[in-house]
């Protein structure tokens, strides 16, 4: 069958300029290579070790904005590609806000599990992130809360969520600090 091809963020969220991020490549099986592309436009070859290739910005300019995709080669030959990776570059002018996890870091598979970013700012929306994860999840406005009804051991991971203000033009903060959850 055909490969499964992952891309994704680490860490995730909006970039600032002079900021840095890595775009990840994985791939379910398999011992080929990766090349990366921005648009239509070939990068660089990806450091790979494995089933996996990193490309990372460091010193982040608006040139790093754009649509991300993976390809993958056996014998030089296309098998597959990944879905597209949006990568945003924008000043972070809004303190971080706090992500937080009810009833705690250490949770049970089939547990409710509360995530809750707060933010000084009112008119705010903010993003959840799971790192690994190219979707992330907008929170609903009025509480900045993500419910997890009945975790998956798949539901593990590194959390951080971000927030944006809602006027003319849209303000974001800085990522929040990162919050490990166990399902066990």
């Amino acid at each position: 069958g055909v490969p499964t091809i992952s891309i994704f963020q680490k860490p995730p969220g909006v970039i600032p300029p002079g900021g840095s991020t890595t775009i990840c490549c994985t791939s379910q099986s398999g011992y080929g290579s990766f090349m990366l592309y921005k648009g239509s436009h070939q990068l660089h070859t990806l450091e790979q070790s494995g089933s996996r290739a990193e490309f990372s910005i460091s010193n982040a300019t608006y040139e790093d904005r754009g649509t991300y995709i993976c390809h993958y080669l056996e014998g030089g030959t296309v098998l597959a590609h990944s879905d597209e990776l949006e990568v945003f570059v924008e000043e972070l002018r809004l303190p971080r806000p706090n992500l937080s996890v009810l009833p705690g870091h250490e949770v049970i598979v089939g547990a409710e599990v509360m995530l809750r970013c707060t933010t000084t700012r009112p008119s705010s929306s903010c993003y959840l992130y799971l790192e690994g994860q190219i979707r992330a999840q907008l929170l609903s406005r009025e509480q900045g809360d993500y419910n997890l009804s009945h975790v998956q051991k798949g539901d593990s991971g590194r959390y951080s969520c971000q927030c944006y203000t809602i006027n003319a033009s849209r303000e974001w903060s800085a990522v929040s600090k990162t919050l490990d959850l166990v399902v066990r």
